[in-house]
């Protein structure tokens, strides 16, 4: 299956799950499952919500630990959630102020998700692999975001 098929098949899959609107923190988690499951890719996944502080801190994620509390406007994410678009790194170790959680990690995408102007987290995947993102994983992954934006 191609990286777009398996994307959609996620997608749906996620978008049955999420029918009964079980709300946001359980629908961060299970599109952290769903997401780790399908892509051999994937080193990490999961969330980083916004703190009153200007932080992020982590949310439900899959793989190894993860950096508990992000730095405003600080790393990949921090780019992101600072941008309100899509951040796709190639090569982590070119990012300036890259936050390595995982000396594993080689590159990394994080997509914000937005209700409406209001950033209620950000989606970060990181791969072992560099450049193991492309456009496909973005498209794929902002849908993922739209469909988890409107949860309770």
């Amino acid at each position: 299956m191609d990286r777009a098929s398996e994307y959609a098949a996620v997608r749906a899959q996620l978008a049955s799950l999420l029918e009964d609107r079980p709300g946001f923190l359980a629908g961060m988690a299970t599109a952290c499952a769903l997401l780790k499951e399908a892509f051999d890719h994937v080193l990490w996944v999961g969330f980083y919500l916004p703190a009153g502080d200007g932080s992020l801190a982590v949310g439900p994620y899959q793989g190894p630990v993860a950096s508990l509390r992000l730095p405003p406007g600080k790393g990949v994410c921090g780019a992101a959630a600072a941008s309100r678009t899509t951040v796709l790194v190639p090569d982590v170790h070119a990012f300036p102020g890259h936050i390595a959680c995982d000396p594993r990690s080689k590159s990394e995408i994080v997509v914000p998700v937005l209700a409406g102007d209001t950033l209620r987290a950000v989606l970060d995947v990181d791969s072992h692999e560099p450049r193991a993102f492309d456009d496909r994983d973005r498209e794929g992954l902002e849908e993922i975001a739209r469909l988890l934006a409107p949860l309770p």
